[in-house]
């Protein structure tokens, strides 16, 4: 039986309900930043290949932002514990606007996708700034409310980012894909500079540089390695040998330097907190089955069903439904309840379940039963992601609060990288064939790339050569969503492990409530 709840309050630093809520819009500005990049490039993507010719580097337009934005993420919470986090959440919005800039300005690839990483680096700081500031004004039993309104910040940039970069490819140019983030970081800037609380620290502390760039160093070599294996170099070749000896060697060497740094960027009794460790697990397969596989979607639209960079986006708006919804609706009950392991753990099966149906897709499939199956996605989606930060920042004591928050951050990022990355590999792989099966005698004309082509491309291309290609990308989409439904299948087997704590209503802990992990599980 669980005990009655105390009265919940807005608990702040200093802060009123006006004041939380004008602190709330900032942060919220910052995250739809942040956000709205991994989705407002996916819809120009096809435009972007054809314009810039990077065929082979389609999947690292999106791998370099979530891998910058990923081993970034640790440092900005640290630096933030440290020295307080206004300042370097302003940092991060400066960094992410030269960066925005700069790729507009891209004339290759390789330049874009260089860029694309200075906007990640920016990124991880307004995304991992955004939830831990959260912390600094609001109890863990409110943050389930306002968490749920990050996740709508979230779910709307999904919606409108692929809508506002299909505008603006058939419009104006994909390059305004990324001078729009000028104007909103301006204003972010502006409203956070006035109303973020400055919470100062005088005491000298030790930055970890040299755990930094092990991390930093790990995660590369092992996206390198995926996104590499089986496309430029063969599975047991030299180089990916190489790479994945590189990776084990960090991880290990990052470990020991941790145990030694006298202020560690990730501290390694953290994960002897089982909702840390449990909650971080889920994240990283969350994020893998999730950014590795709906990063195909506007490119199945658009060369498979023949829509429009416009109208690909609009198409997506059943996921994004999917996913507002219960991010709004499950902040809401855990506020009011206390409770959350039950989200994490529905959202994981309904998330595995819309993969599974993603996987039924073919060309025949109607718009109507493709949207449903995107909107399943969306609910488990939206029922899992930002759980798991209100149920970390519940688990840890206050001085902990940025860097448990940028590791919760950071495992649910690296995992999206390597989805992404892994995907990627896996439907290069698998095209190659399917085009040789349903284009065996046919003469394929340059402009046919394997992963990818424009639409107008595609129109242009015969019948005969048009439908078998179509056919060859359905039947490898078909396969990534396989792939990914045993990962999501255990992710519904690592959240039922999450402890069932109670929320605090407080910001700070005290000796008698010393965090809400398993110790406070009914």
């Amino acid at each position: 039986m669980t005990a009655p709840q105390p009265a919940i309050e807005d608990t702040a630093v200093g802060t009123d309900r006006r004041r939380i809520l004008l602190v709330m819009g900032a942060l919220m500005t910052g995250m739809f930043l942040a956000a709205l990049d991994q989705t407002i490039v996916s819809t120009a993507l096809p435009t972007i290949v054809a314009d810039l010719h990077g065929a082979s580097h389609l999947s690292w337009v999106v791998t370099a932002y979530l891998l910058a934005s990923t081993v970034s993420t640790p440092l900005w919470g640290k630096l933030g514990d440290l020295y307080g986090r206004k300042q370097f959440f302003q940092a991060s919005i400066v960094i992410f606007l030269v960066g925005s800039a700069l790729s507009g300005l891209a004339g290759s690839m390789i330049q874009l996708i260089a860029f694309r990483a200075v906007q990640g680096l920016g990124a991880g700081g307004l995304m991992v700034g955004a939830q831990a500031i959260v912390g600094d004004v609001v109890s863990p039993r409110q943050r389930g409310r306002y968490q749920g309104l990050f996740g709508a910040v979230f779910g709307l940039t999904t919606v409108i980012g692929p809508l506002i970069g299909g505008l603006f490819t058939e419009n104006l140019s994909w390059r305004w894909v990324f001078y729009v983030n000028v104007p909103f970081g301006i204003i972010a800037l502006l409203v956070t500079a006035a109303v973020l609380p400055r919470l100062t620290r005088t005491v000298h502390h030790v930055i970890d540089y040299a755990g930094t760039l092990l991390l930093a160093a790990a995660a590369t070599a092992f996206i390198l390695l995926t996104s590499t294996g089986g496309v430029s170099y063969a599975w047991a070749s030299t180089p990916i040998i190489v790479m994945g000896v590189v990776g084990v060697v960090c991880v290990i060497a990052f470990v020991m330097v941790e145990r030694r740094a006298v202020e560690p960027l990730l501290p390694m009794h953290l994960f002897k907190v089982r909702t840390f460790s449990t909650t971080s697990a889920v994240g990283f397969v969350v994020g893998f089955a999730m950014f590795g596989a709906i990063v195909f979607l506007p490119l199945f639209l658009q060369d498979v069903r023949g829509a429009s960079p416009t109208t690909s986006g609009l198409e997506l708006l059943p996921l994004m439904a999917g996913l507002l919804l219960t991010s709004i609706v499950s902040g809401q009950l855990i506020s009011h309840w206390g409770r959350y392991k039950i989200f994490p753990v529905l959202g994981t099966a309904v998330m595995t379940i819309g993969l599974f149906l993603l996987n039924l897709v073919t060309l025949s499939t109607s718009t109507l039963v493709f949207s449903l199956y995107m909107f399943v996605l969306g609910i488990g989606i939206g029922a899992v992601m930002q759980v798991l930060v209100v149920a970390v920042q519940n688990a840890v004591p206050y001085e902990t609060l940025g860097v448990a928050t940028s590791g919760a951050t950071f495992f649910r990022s690296i995992g999206g990288s390597f989805g992404t990355a892994v995907f990627g590999a896996i439907f290069t792989n698998v095209i190659a064939g399917r085009l040789r099966h349903y284009l065996a005698g046919v003469p394929v004309p340059p402009t046919l790339h394997s992963s990818s082509v424009s639409p107008e491309i595609l129109a242009r291309l015969p019948e005969t050569i048009r439908h078998g290609y179509q056919q060859a990308f359905a039947s490898s989409l078909d396969t990534v969503f396989l792939v990914a439904v045993p990962i999501g299948a255990v992710a519904f087997l690592l959240a039922l492990m999450i402890p069932d704590a109670r929320l605090r209503d407080h910001i700070t802990t005290t000796p008698e409530e010393p965090a809400g992990d398993a110790s406070q599980a009914d």
